[in-house]
């Protein structure tokens, strides 16, 4: 079973446009609305292929009520614990003339100590049936530094695989914590580590204590970064799409690897950068593409090259 934890959920809706213009009035279709988070969009992508997943994150206010129902109606086993905070709100608008997407996230809420300590305990009383734990997202403003490496720690204790995808000093901490995988994207690296070279801001994460990195260089596909070995996979075009997601469909294509017992890196690239292609592809985060086997074939795997600068 693959257990999800999102420490900041968010109720996101999404509405597709002709063009964005900014400063400009715009008229859509009604948009979607679906319980959001990079925790939930791993276990929505897991549990579409087949996967067995329990998602656990916090619900709170008003926004709070409709994400609990439509995580409900979606089918996807789950776990909520409820604070007092309001859950957020993320928006995505998408340019159907660009294939762009322009997201806006609200901050979040941070839990009482209680209410953490009530997200720690669903954690540790599901782990003894967990083959793996994957922690994704950012943390609320104000979130205890302690929280990462105490769900890493309870994971690495349990005998649990941790995949951990977040940013800023939550990666460092993730690293020095001994997070199995970290599965940043070349920017989120860079500012974490203040190392411009990708590889070697993902070596970093390893001398920290993490085993392999998972690096998403959005359009030119995505790095494995092991202590012996780098990896690149990438398609031939960039696909046009909503990337959205695109991430953590990688992160779950991971997670679903490491819970049949998978280790190879390549192995877990070329599936993480397919499950990513694939989820360009669809309207909303949480989704892939029943063409990712095609992708997948589609991929040049091998050494990475660095491009050399213009």
């Amino acid at each position: 079973m693959i257990l999800t934890v999102t420490p900041n959920p968010a109720l996101d809706l999404t509405w597709h446009v002709d063009r964005l213009v900014v400063g400009a009035t715009h008229r859509a279709d009604a948009g979607a609305v679906r319980a959001g988070g990079k925790g939930l969009n791993v276990a929505r992508v897991a549990h579409a292929q087949g996967a067995e997943v329990v998602a656990i994150t916090t619900v709170g206010g008003r926004t709070g009520i409709e994400f609990a129902a439509e995580l409900t109606a979606s089918g996807v086993p789950h776990a909520l614990i409820e604070v007092a905070g309001a859950t957020r709100q993320s928006v995505a608008i998408v340019d159907e003339a660009l294939g762009d997407t322009t997201v806006i996230n609200e901050r979040g809420m941070n839990p009482s100590d209680e209410e953490w300590a009530a997200v720690l305990a669903e954690v540790v009383d599901r782990l003894p049936t967990a083959r793996v734990l994957v922690v994704s997202g950012s943390l609320p403003p104000g979130a205890p530094g302690s929280l990462l490496p105490l769900l890493i720690g309870v994971g690495r204790d349990a005998g649990v695989p941790v995949i951990v995808d977040t940013s800023g000093p939550a990666l460092l901490r993730a690293a020095d914590a001994g997070a199995t995988v970290l599965k940043p994207n070349a920017a989120e690296l860079a500012d974490a580590t203040g190392i411009p070279d990708p590889v070697e801001g993902a070596r970093s994460l390893l001398d920290r204590g993490a085993e392999l990195v998972l690096l998403s260089l959005g359009a030119d596909g995505m790095l494995a970064v092991t202590a012996s070995d780098t990896l690149h996979a990438r398609l031939d075009a960039p696909l046009s799409g909503n990337p959205t997601g695109a991430g953590d469909a990688g992160v779950a294509a991971c997670a679903v690897l490491y819970a049949e017992g998978e280790r190879d890196p390549e192995r877990i690239l070329r599936r993480a950068t397919a499950w990513s292609a694939a989820a360009v592809l669809m309207p909303l985060a949480g989704e892939i593409s029943d063409t990712w086997t095609d992708l997948d074939a589609a991929l040049t795997v091998g050494p990475y090259a660095p491009k050399d600068p213009e």
